[in-house]
């Protein structure tokens, strides 16, 4: 990928995961600390309760923290691998409206490639992404157990 831009990494949700770009899901923010996606609820992402799908707020939930590693590596220069290991989500109301993900980790992420590159062993970190509606109450919340490694 070229330049972590908002609108270059949408093109690249497009082509590398469609199903989440086909869902409505759509980078908003990144920074060296934090990344946003939105997506509203509407047909294609529902579920039969008229609510959006637990599916499509995890697509989101791990976009954005995947998202902000894959900066963070590219960032390093080194050539690091990354998997998710680990999910786990929570469910307190039903996200109908337009729900925003974030996740707000850089600086963990920063430290965990640091000590990955330092030792060459795996490390395990565990990012946390909130989705909240529009009158700013969370509908979700999820942690990604990622997994990164130096190829050097």
């Amino acid at each position: 990928m070229a330049k972590f831009t908002v609108r270059n990494l949408n093109r690249f949700l497009a082509l590398k995961l469609p199903s989440a770009y086909l869902s409505g899901i759509r980078l908003t923010q990144i920074s060296d600390s934090q990344a946003s996606a939105s997506v509203k609820h509407r047909w294609i992402n529902q579920n039969p309760f008229r609510s959006l799908y637990w599916a499509t707020q995890g697509m989101a939930a791990e976009l954005v923290t995947g998202i902000l590693v894959m900066k963070k590596i590219k960032d390093s220069g080194h050539k690091i691998s990354m998997l998710v290991v680990k999910q786990e989500g929570e469910f307190f109301k039903k996200a109908t409206g337009r729900i925003v993900f974030s996740c707000d980790q850089g600086e963990t992420i920063d430290q965990t490639i640091k000590d990955a590159i330092d030792t060459g062993e795996g490390q395990l970190m565990v990012l946390k992404s909130a989705g909240y509606d529009q009158e700013n109450e969370m509908v979700s919340h999820f942690n990604f157990t990622w997994s990164i490694k130096s190829k050097a």
